[in-house]
């Protein structure tokens, strides 16, 4: 999880680090466990952009993760860490004592032999998964269920976790890793620990074109364009917007305005997130 430096033999390599990958442990993954990936370009069911800065990219397998860890009370040996260009943890290959094989996501400090169990008698060891009711607070969890039986939809990105807070009734007080305090349904499913690849934040791609093998294209600013393309543009030289705010290319007021609208779900929003200050 170390990242590595690399000599400026050029003036992309000067700036440039990546990951060692000291903790995967074979370049292979499982066929039976891999599906085609069909890109989409950010492109709608209509054949128009809906999604700008998208297309292009290295060509990848979708890996078959299990994120709801529903094969309950049946221990799985640790076969080994493998890298996933879909995502950025780092995922680890499953075996069961009923002889079936699965991917999940890799928490930290996991290690190739170690045993992993699906239960709620489960011990509070990273890697072992169980209801939310049978965790002790403090605890840091990732993999979170927000409805019984979907699988884990909250902290999966690498470094990733959240700690358990509280316990009331049907619910859990959960502090995401974005700072919010959400309340959850204690029957749902939880992994003990946090993700691992800590060090994916601290590396730096040094050039565009590490960009452009993820699949994310250039993004130009507003003002450098004409009036006719964007609100933000025109002018002699270097102009200000000319606006109260910023806009998006189609008027519409962006940077800081609010996009929430879903007033279902907020009656389970205890804390909101806190704006991180720069």
């Amino acid at each position: 999880m170390a990242v590595k430096k690399f000599k400026p033999t050029s003036p992309g390599r000067r700036g440039m680090t990546g990951a060692t990958f000291e903790e995967v442990t074979t370049s292979k993954p499982v066929r039976a466990l891999k599906v085609s990936l069909r890109k989409s370009g950010g492109r709608d069911t209509h054949g128009r952009i809906s999604v700008r800065h998208r297309g292009g990219g290295s060509r990848r397998q979708w890996r078959v993760i299990d994120f709801k860890r529903d094969k309950r009370d049946i221990p799985a040996r640790v076969a080994s860490i493998e890298y996933d260009p879909n995502r950025s943890a780092r995922i680890a290959l499953l075996n069961y004592a009923d002889g079936e094989r699965r991917y999940i996501i890799a928490p930290l400090d996991l290690k190739v032999g170690d045993t992993l169990l699906t239960s709620a008698t489960a011990e509070i060891r990273p890697g072992n998964t169980m209801p939310i009711s049978n965790i002790p607070l403090g605890t840091q969890i990732h993999n979170i269920e927000m409805q019984v039986g979907k699988g884990g939809q909250i902290a999966r990105a690498a470094g990733t976790a959240a700690q358990l807070l509280a316990k009331e009734g049907e619910y859990a007080q959960v502090r995401l890793p974005s700072g919010e305090v959400r309340l959850i349904p204690q029957v749902c499913m939880a992994t003990i620990g946090e993700v691992g690849n800590l060090d994916h934040s601290n590396i730096k791609l040094g050039k565009a074109g590490r960009k452009r093998h993820l699949g994310i294209r250039p993004t130009v600013r507003g003002t450098a364009m004409s009036p006719r393309d964007h609100p933000h543009g025109g002018g002699e030289g270097r102009q200000p917007t000319g606006m109260a705010g910023p806009k998006s290319p189609w008027g519409k007021p962006t940077r800081g305005k609010k996009t929430r609208h879903n007033a279902r779900t907020n009656q389970f929003i205890v804390k909101r997130r806190v704006k991180k200050q720069r």
